[in-house]
């Protein structure tokens, strides 16, 4: 039983039994049309071909319909359907295809009839579908098998699958994967520990998900338990040194059940990737997806850890109705990775990686000058790829407006707010405008004046900061410029005191170097810290920027291994933004770019190709 408002308008609420959560929106960026047919459950069966570099098979969907729906509409993205049946009979029956948009791919259009209960879609990816990255064996740590991991975030998954590709949509899921026998097939559900002689794994989530949230990895892969409820998975030769590194994932856990309540999705792991992955982590449920560039070996980058799984909640557990109301998932995100890292590792922690943050955020806030309303919390998406609102302002400036209600409420009373919020909501969606009556309702009600103090509509809708932004101050940066001005005077660096400083004291170093400083003190500072070889590579990055901006030449051959082995795109696109601002440094980036294209994933190869003006045959 539907009540339908608006169905051209973008805020349509649709009251609709179809999925757990009460209240579903259209989404901008979906062909699924949720008034008529949703799915519920999905069974997939498919094979992973390295040799074709393709994954195909059947993608079984249990639906939901309305009374009077004739048709269920699903995303695909470059897929070949070759059939379609309706539940268990095997006749074949005709499709069609709708829209065919450059960022939402190909509207698949599957008639439905009255005793409709369950869809099936025989298909296969193509070799360059935009959520794989198909790793050659010399692309991997070990370099004896390939690799094959997925990034669905966040429209592609159509890409993967035929799906309703909608974080306001969701579903429980099966699985079988056929996989070489040498292989180790996981995926964000429950998962083995071991290879088996077949290559043949079941998994199954239990706990409805939305789309960007499925997840399959596949390579010569191994187990480690950290504790109860928790393991890494890693190839066999970064097994050691990720468990080291993620030690204390198990209290990370504890820390946070302390905080807002039981973590519901069974056990934590996290799979340590090649270096290729384009981003930090991904919260796949059960099943985070690390970059080995957290690996530093003094676990100071462990933040990204303790992010993905706050993601459990925030995110996993109450997640955006749409990529629109995407601050909703990182903002509170952040506050909560930081809640976590403050209880393990003390404030002066997670002062200083809040110190840090807010830096970015001005320096994002600066690349936006010219679209001031890019920098909103509530984002307007609609007609452009969501992966373009993924950048510090949903993060860090949705965590300094958490920040803010902190400090005008009290920590208890917004900590008591959060459980109650993940409580509720669990296993729902949620948009801006519901989360505005929401803590109007249940929070503010009970603190007169306090909305008025932090001007929720503000933050939300206008852009840039505040004038109320909290400021953050960090004791341990202040101690770190102490040393940083005795440099500045001209001691010499081999002779500051640095020796305790974590990364985050370095990089707020390295941040600090004047516009204007010789080429003799940048060879100074790298023979007394050996920043150009440093193991870790958030120190790597921000030096190789510096380098970058001072002309520091011997940098430069250290900075392109670095470009074609690492594929973050938090360290790639400051360091090829940099370089292209003269025609030496483009023909530089072009140079590293030609080599290290290949090893990137696509969503790094999107955002490097716009700004180098890339094509194929460059």
């Amino acid at each position: 039983m539907f009540f339908l408002k608006n169905l051209k308008s973008l805020f349509l609420l649709i009251m609709t039994t179809l999925t757990s959560a009460p209240i579903l929106a259209l989404d901008p960026h979906s062909f699924a049309r949720i008034d008529e047919a949703v799915v519920q459950k999905l069974y997939l069966d498919i094979k992973v071909d390295f040799s074709r570099k393709i994954i195909s098979g059947k993608a079984q969907w249990t639906i939901k319909k309305g009374a009077d729906a004739t048709a269920i509409h699903f995303d695909t993205k470059g897929l070949t359907i070759q059939k379609v049946t309706l539940n268990e009979d095997p006749t074949a029956i005709n499709f069609s295809w709708g829209i065919d948009d450059v960022i939402l791919g190909h509207e698949l259009i599957i008639p439905l009839k009255a005793t409709t209960v369950s869809v099936s879609i025989y298909y296969s990816t193509s070799p360059d579908a935009a959520a794989c990255q198909w790793l050659e064996s010399s692309q991997t740590a070990g370099k004896k098998l390939p690799f094959l991991f997925t990034q669905c975030q966040a429209i592609l998954g159509r890409s993967l699958y035929p799906c309703q590709d909608s974080p306001g949509i969701r579903f429980t899921y099966e699985a079988d994967v056929q996989v070489p026998t040498d292989m180790l097939a996981l995926m964000s559900a429950e998962n083995p520990t071991q290879k088996n002689a077949t290559g043949k794994y079941h998994f199954r989530m239990t706990n409805p998900i939305p789309s960007y949230l499925m997840a399959l990895a596949v390579g010569d892969i191994q187990f480690q338990s950290l504790g109860e409820r928790t393991g890494v998975y890693a190839e066999p030769s970064m097994l050691e040194k990720s468990a080291y590194e993620f030690a204390d994932m198990q209290k990370m856990l504890e820390a946070a059940e302390k905080l807002y309540g039981p973590y519901r999705w069974g056990k934590y792991d996290v799979l340590v990737l090649p270096p290729s992955f384009p981003f930090g982590g991904m919260e796949n449920p059960r099943l985070t997806f690390a970059t080995p560039t957290i690996l530093a070996g003094d676990r100071s980058l462990v933040s990204l850890v303790s992010h993905e799984l706050a993601h459990s909640w925030s995110g996993n557990l109450v997640t955006n109705a749409n990529w629109n109301d995407f601050w909703l998932n990182e903002g509170f995100t952040v506050y909560f990775e930081r809640r976590i890292t403050e209880a393990l590792y003390g404030k002066d922690f997670a002062d200083m990686e809040a110190y840090l943050g807010m830096e970015d955020l001005k320096e994002t806030l600066k690349d936006f000058e010219n679209t001031p309303d890019a920098t909103c919390l509530k984002l307007k998406l609609d007609g452009k790829d969501p992966d373009d609102g993924m950048n510090s302002i949903a993060y860090e400036k949705g965590y300094a407006l958490l920040l803010l209600i902190e400090k005008t409420i009290g920590r208890d009373a917004l900590d008591a707010f959060l459980r109650k919020y993940f409580d509720t909501h669990a296993f729902q969606t949620m948009n801006t405008e519901q989360f505005i009556s929401y803590i109007e309702q249940d929070l503010f009600s009970k603190f007169p004046g306090a909305e008025e103090k932090i001007k929720l509509n503000d933050w939300i809708y206008k852009p840039g900061l505040p004038a109320n932004c909290p400021v953050i101050v960090s004791e341990k940066f202040i101690e770190a410029d102490r040393e940083y001005q005795k440099w500045m005077d001209g001691a010499p660096a081999k002779n500051l005191n640095t020796g305790d400083w974590t990364t985050q004291q370095w990089l707020n170093f390295i941040d600090k170097l004047p516009t204007v400083i010789s080429n003799e003190r940048m060879i100074e500072l790298d023979a007394a810290f050996k920043f150009s070889v440093s193991g870790n590579a958030e120190i790597a990055d921000a030096w190789f920027l510096q380098s970058l901006i001072h002309n520091y030449s011997p940098a430069y051959i250290y900075m392109e291994k670095f470009l074609i082995e690492v594929g973050r795109r938090k360290f790639l696109m400051p360091l090829y933004k940099e370089m292209i601002k003269s025609a030496a440094g483009k023909e530089l980036a072009m140079k590293i770019y030609k080599q290290a294209r290949p090893n990137y994933h696509f969503v790094a190869r999107q955002s490097v190709d716009e700004m180098l003006g890339w094509h194929e045959g460059l």
